[in-house]
Protein backbone atom coordinates (compact mmCIF):
# COMPACT_ATOMS: atom_id res chain seq x y z
CA UNK A 1 0.00 0.00 0.00
CA UNK A 2 1.54 3.57 -1.05
CA UNK A 3 0.34 6.00 1.06
CA UNK A 4 -0.79 9.09 -0.93
CA UNK A 5 -0.40 11.41 2.14
CA UNK A 6 2.69 13.53 4.18
CA UNK A 7 4.23 11.25 6.82
CA UNK A 8 2.80 13.04 9.33
CA UNK A 9 -0.58 13.20 8.17
CA UNK A 10 0.14 9.42 7.59
CA UNK A 11 0.87 8.60 11.30
CA UNK A 12 -1.67 10.68 12.70
CA UNK A 13 -4.47 8.72 10.70
CA UNK A 14 -2.80 5.41 10.98
CA UNK A 15 -0.43 5.96 14.31
CA UNK A 16 3.16 5.27 14.40
CA UNK A 17 4.81 1.56 14.79
CA UNK A 18 6.60 -0.26 16.87
CA UNK A 19 9.94 0.30 15.38
CA UNK A 20 9.88 4.32 13.91
CA UNK A 21 8.17 6.38 17.05
CA UNK A 22 9.53 9.52 17.41
CA UNK A 23 12.15 10.13 19.75
CA UNK A 24 11.43 10.03 23.39
CA UNK A 25 8.44 8.53 22.46
CA UNK A 26 5.93 4.95 22.30
CA UNK A 27 3.48 3.73 20.55
CA UNK A 28 1.40 4.15 23.48
CA UNK A 29 1.63 7.88 23.37
CA UNK A 30 -0.33 7.98 20.58
CA UNK A 31 -2.82 6.23 18.42
CA UNK A 32 -4.42 6.52 15.34
CA UNK A 33 -7.61 8.83 14.31
CA UNK A 34 -9.37 6.33 12.40
CA UNK A 35 -11.04 3.03 13.80
CA UNK A 36 -11.62 -0.24 12.03
CA UNK A 37 -14.81 -1.93 12.98
CA UNK A 38 -15.10 -5.69 12.49
CA UNK A 39 -15.60 -6.84 8.41
CA UNK A 40 -18.02 -8.75 7.84
CA UNK A 41 -19.55 -10.81 5.05
CA UNK A 42 -22.53 -9.39 2.83
CA UNK A 43 -22.01 -11.23 -0.52
CA UNK A 44 -20.31 -14.62 -1.05
CA UNK A 45 -19.90 -16.05 -4.61
CA UNK A 46 -21.04 -19.69 -5.57
CA UNK A 47 -20.58 -21.79 -8.53
CA UNK A 48 -23.47 -21.52 -10.66
CA UNK A 49 -24.36 -23.90 -13.50
CA UNK A 50 -25.67 -20.72 -15.05
CA UNK A 51 -24.05 -17.64 -15.17
CA UNK A 52 -20.85 -19.60 -13.82
CA UNK A 53 -21.04 -17.55 -9.86
CA UNK A 54 -24.01 -15.79 -8.49
CA UNK A 55 -23.34 -13.34 -5.18
CA UNK A 56 -25.38 -14.69 -2.78
CA UNK A 57 -26.53 -13.08 0.43
CA UNK A 58 -29.88 -13.61 3.37
CA UNK A 59 -32.38 -11.06 4.30
CA UNK A 60 -30.21 -11.51 7.85
CA UNK A 61 -26.91 -10.56 6.25
CA UNK A 62 -28.87 -7.78 4.79
CA UNK A 63 -30.41 -6.39 7.85
CA UNK A 64 -27.13 -6.37 9.68
CA UNK A 65 -25.58 -4.58 7.23
CA UNK A 66 -28.53 -1.95 7.17
CA UNK A 67 -27.83 -2.08 10.86
CA UNK A 68 -24.26 -1.17 10.78
CA UNK A 69 -25.10 1.77 7.84
CA UNK A 70 -27.39 3.22 10.41
CA UNK A 71 -24.85 2.88 13.07
CA UNK A 72 -22.63 5.40 11.35
CA UNK A 73 -25.36 7.23 10.13
CA UNK A 74 -25.85 6.19 6.73
CA UNK A 75 -29.37 5.02 4.74
CA UNK A 76 -28.93 3.32 1.63
CA UNK A 77 -32.39 4.15 0.05
CA UNK A 78 -33.83 0.39 0.17
CA UNK A 79 -35.20 -1.58 3.30
CA UNK A 80 -34.67 -5.31 3.81
CA UNK A 81 -37.28 -7.64 1.90
CA UNK A 82 -40.37 -8.32 3.22
CA UNK A 83 -40.42 -12.06 4.51
CA UNK A 84 -37.48 -14.81 3.79
CA UNK A 85 -36.92 -17.15 0.67
CA UNK A 86 -38.70 -20.03 1.08
CA UNK A 87 -36.63 -23.36 1.92
CA UNK A 88 -35.22 -24.61 -2.01
CA UNK A 89 -36.18 -21.18 -3.45
CA UNK A 90 -34.09 -18.24 -4.29
CA UNK A 91 -35.07 -14.62 -5.03
CA UNK A 92 -33.00 -12.90 -8.29
CA UNK A 93 -33.35 -10.79 -10.74
CA UNK A 94 -33.59 -11.47 -14.41
CA UNK A 95 -32.85 -15.28 -15.97
CA UNK A 96 -28.87 -14.99 -15.91
CA UNK A 97 -28.65 -17.77 -12.74
CA UNK A 98 -31.45 -19.81 -14.15
CA UNK A 99 -30.77 -23.57 -16.06
CA UNK A 100 -33.44 -24.93 -17.11
CA UNK A 101 -35.99 -24.06 -14.50
CA UNK A 102 -33.68 -24.06 -11.91
CA UNK A 103 -31.14 -22.16 -9.70
CA UNK A 104 -28.16 -24.13 -9.38
CA UNK A 105 -25.51 -23.65 -6.78
CA UNK A 106 -22.84 -26.09 -6.31
CA UNK A 107 -24.66 -29.56 -6.10
CA UNK A 108 -28.06 -27.65 -4.94
CA UNK A 109 -30.79 -27.14 -6.81
CA UNK A 110 -33.41 -23.82 -5.82
CA UNK A 111 -36.34 -23.20 -7.20
CA UNK A 112 -36.10 -19.31 -9.05
CA UNK A 113 -38.07 -16.02 -7.70
CA UNK A 114 -37.94 -12.83 -9.05
CA UNK A 115 -38.27 -10.22 -6.67
CA UNK A 116 -37.80 -6.27 -7.62
CA UNK A 117 -35.93 -5.87 -4.39
CA UNK A 118 -33.30 -7.98 -5.55
CA UNK A 119 -32.63 -5.59 -8.78
CA UNK A 120 -33.16 -2.43 -6.36
CA UNK A 121 -30.41 -3.61 -4.12
CA UNK A 122 -28.11 -5.64 -6.76
CA UNK A 123 -27.61 -1.65 -8.30
CA UNK A 124 -27.01 -0.25 -5.27
CA UNK A 125 -24.46 -2.48 -4.46
CA UNK A 126 -22.99 -2.24 -7.98
CA UNK A 127 -23.34 1.65 -7.69
CA UNK A 128 -22.04 1.47 -3.87
CA UNK A 129 -19.90 -1.37 -2.97
CA UNK A 130 -17.64 -2.21 -5.85
CA UNK A 131 -14.61 -0.20 -6.49
CA UNK A 132 -14.48 3.10 -8.50
CA UNK A 133 -12.04 1.25 -10.81
CA UNK A 134 -11.97 0.79 -14.52
CA UNK A 135 -11.37 -2.96 -14.49
CA UNK A 136 -14.90 -3.35 -12.74
CA UNK A 137 -17.67 -1.34 -15.20
CA UNK A 138 -17.78 -5.28 -16.19
CA UNK A 139 -18.94 -6.65 -12.79
CA UNK A 140 -20.84 -3.61 -11.70
CA UNK A 141 -23.46 -4.24 -14.74
CA UNK A 142 -22.72 -8.07 -14.03
CA UNK A 143 -23.85 -7.52 -10.02
CA UNK A 144 -27.70 -7.12 -10.20
CA UNK A 145 -28.22 -9.78 -12.14
CA UNK A 146 -25.54 -11.98 -10.67
CA UNK A 147 -27.57 -11.15 -6.77
CA UNK A 148 -29.16 -14.18 -5.39
CA UNK A 149 -31.06 -13.86 -1.87
CA UNK A 150 -30.97 -17.65 -0.01
CA UNK A 151 -32.92 -18.96 2.69
CA UNK A 152 -30.31 -18.03 5.68
CA UNK A 153 -29.95 -21.58 6.49
CA UNK A 154 -28.53 -22.38 2.49
CA UNK A 155 -26.46 -19.27 3.21
CA UNK A 156 -24.70 -20.12 6.06
CA UNK A 157 -23.72 -24.04 4.74
CA UNK A 158 -22.37 -22.48 1.40
CA UNK A 159 -20.04 -19.68 3.68
CA UNK A 160 -19.31 -22.81 5.92
CA UNK A 161 -18.40 -25.69 2.74
CA UNK A 162 -17.70 -23.60 0.12
CA UNK A 163 -14.67 -21.77 0.98
CA UNK A 164 -11.30 -22.37 -0.94
CA UNK A 165 -9.00 -24.89 1.33
CA UNK A 166 -5.68 -24.90 0.41
CA UNK A 167 -3.29 -27.52 1.38
CA UNK A 168 0.89 -26.39 1.99
CA UNK A 169 3.88 -27.82 2.50
CA UNK A 170 7.41 -26.66 3.80
CA UNK A 171 10.91 -27.75 2.02
CA UNK A 172 14.04 -28.26 3.77
CA UNK A 173 15.89 -25.42 1.73
CA UNK A 174 18.98 -27.37 1.22
CA UNK A 175 17.38 -31.05 0.90
CA UNK A 176 14.43 -29.52 -1.19
CA UNK A 177 12.61 -32.18 0.36
CA UNK A 178 9.14 -31.65 2.81
CA UNK A 179 10.18 -30.98 6.21
CA UNK A 180 8.44 -33.57 8.76
CA UNK A 181 5.65 -32.62 10.59
CA UNK A 182 4.92 -29.11 8.13
CA UNK A 183 1.63 -29.86 6.43
CA UNK A 184 -0.75 -27.52 6.84
CA UNK A 185 -3.97 -26.12 5.67
CA UNK A 186 -4.96 -22.61 4.96
CA UNK A 187 -8.80 -21.87 4.41
CA UNK A 188 -9.40 -18.65 2.48
CA UNK A 189 -12.61 -16.68 1.12
CA UNK A 190 -13.19 -17.00 -2.66
CA UNK A 191 -12.24 -14.62 -5.15
CA UNK A 192 -15.17 -11.54 -5.40
CA UNK A 193 -16.85 -12.12 -1.76
CA UNK A 194 -18.00 -8.54 -0.52
CA UNK A 195 -17.22 -7.29 2.54
CA UNK A 196 -17.93 -4.31 4.30
CA UNK A 197 -16.52 -2.84 7.55
CA UNK A 198 -17.70 0.47 9.27
CA UNK A 199 -14.88 3.00 9.30
CA UNK A 200 -14.87 5.81 12.03
CA UNK A 201 -12.84 8.64 13.20
CA UNK A 202 -11.37 10.46 16.27
CA UNK A 203 -9.52 13.97 16.32
CA UNK A 204 -6.04 13.11 15.45
CA UNK A 205 -3.57 12.99 19.05
CA UNK A 206 -0.78 13.75 17.17
CA UNK A 207 1.07 17.18 18.54
CA UNK A 208 2.14 17.65 14.66
CA UNK A 209 1.75 20.76 13.12
CA UNK A 210 0.40 19.08 9.70
CA UNK A 211 -2.95 18.02 11.75
CA UNK A 212 -3.95 20.71 13.95
CA UNK A 213 -7.18 21.84 14.14
CA UNK A 214 -7.99 18.32 12.35
CA UNK A 215 -11.63 16.98 13.12
CA UNK A 216 -13.09 13.61 12.62
CA UNK A 217 -14.44 14.64 9.19
CA UNK A 218 -11.28 16.17 8.07
CA UNK A 219 -9.85 12.28 9.12
CA UNK A 220 -12.40 10.71 7.18
CA UNK A 221 -11.99 12.99 4.37
CA UNK A 222 -8.06 12.68 4.07
CA UNK A 223 -8.58 8.92 3.92
CA UNK A 224 -10.96 8.87 1.44
CA UNK A 225 -8.68 10.80 -1.07
CA UNK A 226 -5.45 9.18 -0.17
CA UNK A 227 -6.01 7.17 -3.31
CA UNK A 228 -6.00 3.51 -1.16
CA UNK A 229 -7.30 1.30 -3.95
CA UNK A 230 -5.97 -1.81 -3.12
CA UNK A 231 -4.09 -3.00 0.22
CA UNK A 232 -3.03 -6.64 1.47
CA UNK A 233 -4.70 -7.99 4.65
CA UNK A 234 -3.01 -10.54 7.12
CA UNK A 235 0.11 -12.91 7.04
CA UNK A 236 -0.37 -15.19 3.92
CA UNK A 237 1.36 -11.77 1.31
CA UNK A 238 3.35 -14.62 0.19
CA UNK A 239 1.09 -17.07 -1.14
CA UNK A 240 -0.69 -14.42 -2.84
CA UNK A 241 -3.22 -14.23 -0.35
CA UNK A 242 -5.19 -10.95 1.51
CA UNK A 243 -5.32 -8.23 -1.71
CA UNK A 244 -8.00 -6.38 -1.25
CA UNK A 245 -10.13 -4.07 -3.38
CA UNK A 246 -11.28 -0.94 -1.37
CA UNK A 247 -14.36 1.42 -1.84
CA UNK A 248 -14.90 4.08 0.75
CA UNK A 249 -19.00 4.65 0.52
CA UNK A 250 -19.29 8.86 -0.47
CA UNK A 251 -15.13 8.85 -1.03
CA UNK A 252 -13.41 8.43 -4.21
CA UNK A 253 -11.11 4.91 -3.79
Amino acid sequence: MQPKLPKDEWLAIFGPEQDSTEPGKTPADFAGALSFGDARLLLFPVRSLAGVFAWCTSVDALARFLREMEMIGQKPGWDVPAGEPQEAEAWINGNALIAGDKVVLEEFSFTPLEKPEVKTIGEWLAANALPALPEYSYWKNSLPSKLCILPKDAFRDFTLYATEVQTHIKLNPDKKTVESGALWTAESLPVDTVLYAPLMANRPRSDSDAVKGWDEKKVLQKITQANLNRINFGGDETTGQGFVALKFLGGEA
